[in-house]
């Protein structure tokens, strides 16, 4: 196996022993990228100098010594361009300081290596509303990799980044880790500082890992998670150690099954490997219940109100004179936000703006965003009264495998439908993460993962990695590599 192949435990242990060094992964991680099918491509950039030479400085006895993480672009590192994929800011913005993230991932020895693409400004399901490139699935090129984090997930996902980052504001990191196999985390909200990325919705956004196991993920949790003087919003609260309880049984341990996500919609292929994933659970000991989630057919109008909304607000500040590219001869003042802004947005960004502006206008805040946020409530009390009977909540991650590229893309409506099934954790705040649990296939030949997406109560990623390292343990669907 390729070194770019190998998960983070794998090549931290080959790094103690002294068999391989940093500079080796990051070459092989070359290597990778140059056999890879151009049409993947799930960087927009790459400075291989760099990386080796915070190589040849690497303190291996840290947690994450030597160990290279792809950055999706809208993730500020102190010296690289932060573009969020977007005409606006591409080429006319390099960021001055680390996010909370990358500092604490660079004070646990990792390397920030390439920016990964990404829908615009995070609004998206497919990558493909990307300005500055177009990313597609390693595992059927015809497909995308999901979005907004499609990048993230299809670096990973090709064996081109052994891990990387990504920000879930309504499924962003976990609906492409499952349409490309690999496992992605949401932490719960406040548990990872926001500091450093690039407000979507400011009240949903979290950054979390995408990696090839949940060891990893739990690893880089580890280091990730914490309160930060820089973000009011995260949680004063202690982080244990997330790695210590993976190798824990789930006996005794209950498992809901929301008998809302199993309803019409649900691809009866994927609807069979989540369901065998869940008798497998109980095989391992779990206690299988079904739960209710009422609210559930509510999440996807909820979360657009919402998220539109405060997208409408943090998107004001790029009018051309702050941040980024401004448009060239305005003929007053006006003129440079207006054609900036028009310039500068792709179509997907403008239609949510547009949106968010409509629900908070007078005479509409009342009703739309005022009841969206009443229906936010709701659900987290959905939430509550099922983790009184459960430990964690388990289900299909997306309704089906990833579609063709262009499918969707005149039908937002059913692009925004994609993620019915993790919209409802955002607008909680809990933990969730998608791991593999099987594959599909539209085509003969050309395998399609389907991911296993798990929920637990807020502040609780404990259970869920360990919940996720069993089923991982007794299956070997995450050790599948795509053309393997």
């Amino acid at each position: 196996m390729s070194l770019a192949a190998s998960t983070i435990t794998d090549l931290r242990a080959k790094l103690v022993e002294g068999t391989i060094t940093p500079a080796d992964i990051i070459n092989d991680i070359r290597k990778a990228n140059e056999a890879a099918d151009p049409r993947v491509t799930g960087y927009l950039s790459l400075d291989y100098d760099a990386a080796l030479a915070e190589a040849e400085n690497a303190d291996l006895s840290l947690p994450l010594g030597g160990i290279p993480i792809a950055i999706k672009d809208n993730i500020n590192v102190k010296g690289q361009g932060c573009g969020c994929a977007s005409k606006l800011l591409t080429g006319g913005y390099t960021s001055p300081y680390d996010a909370t993230v990358i500092a604490k991932l660079r004070a646990a020895g990792a390397i920030p290596l390439g920016r990964t693409n990404m829908d615009e400004f995070a609004m998206g399901s497919t990558t493909e509303n990307s300005a500055t490139g177009e990313t597609r699935n390693p595992w059927d090129i015809d497909r995308v990799p999901g979005g907004s984090s499609g990048g993230s997930g299809a670096a990973v996902g090709a064996r081109t980044a052994v891990a990387a980052l990504g920000s879930d504001t309504g499924g962003s990191i976990r609906q492409p880790a499952a349409f490309n196999g690999i496992v992605g985390l949401k932490p719960s909200y406040g548990r990872v500082s926001r500091y450093g990325l690039v407000a979507f919705a400011s009240s949903l956004d979290q950054i979390g890992p995408m990696t090839r196991s949940v060891e990893d993920a739990a690893l880089m949790l580890n280091v990730m998670a914490g309160s930060d003087i820089q973000d009011s919003t995260s949680a004063q609260i202690d982080v244990p150690d997330y790695t210590a309880g993976l190798d824990g049984d789930l006996n005794g341990l209950r498992v809901g099954v929301p008998k809302e996500f199993f309803g019409e919609g649900l691809d009866a292929d994927v609807k069979a490997s989540v369901d065998a994933a869940i008798a497998k659970l109980e095989e391992l000991g779990a206690e299988i219940v079904e739960v209710s989630l009422p609210h559930t057919e509510y999440a996807v109008a909820t979360y657009y109100i919402i998220a539109t909304a405060e997208a409408s607000a943090n998107l004001a500040r790029f009018d051309g004179v702050r941040y980024g590219n401004r448009a060239e001869d305005p003929a007053d003042l006006l003129q440079l936000y207006t054609r900036t802004r028009e310039l500068g947005f792709g179509e997907e960004v403008k239609r949510r703006i547009l949106l968010g502006t409509y629900v908070l206008s007078s005479g509409y805040y009342d009703a739309y965003y005022l009841q969206a946020q009443k229906a936010r409530t709701l659900f987290r009390r959905d939430f509550e009264a099922a983790f009184e009977k459960v430990d964690v909540i388990v289900g299909p991650t997306s309704p089906g495998p990833a579609f063709e590229a262009g499918s969707l893309t005149a039908d937002p409506l059913q692009m925004y439908l994609a993620d019915i099934y993790t919209i409802s954790a955002n607008l909680a705040g809990i933990p969730a993460m998608s791991q593999p649990c099987g594959f599909v296939e539209r085509e003969a030949g050309k395998p399609l993962p389907v991911g296993l997406q798990l929920m637990a109560k807020p502040f609780d990623e404990q259970t869920l990695l360990k919940v996720g390292a069993a089923y991982e343990r007794a299956t070997d669907w995450h050790t599948r590599a795509p053309g393997a």
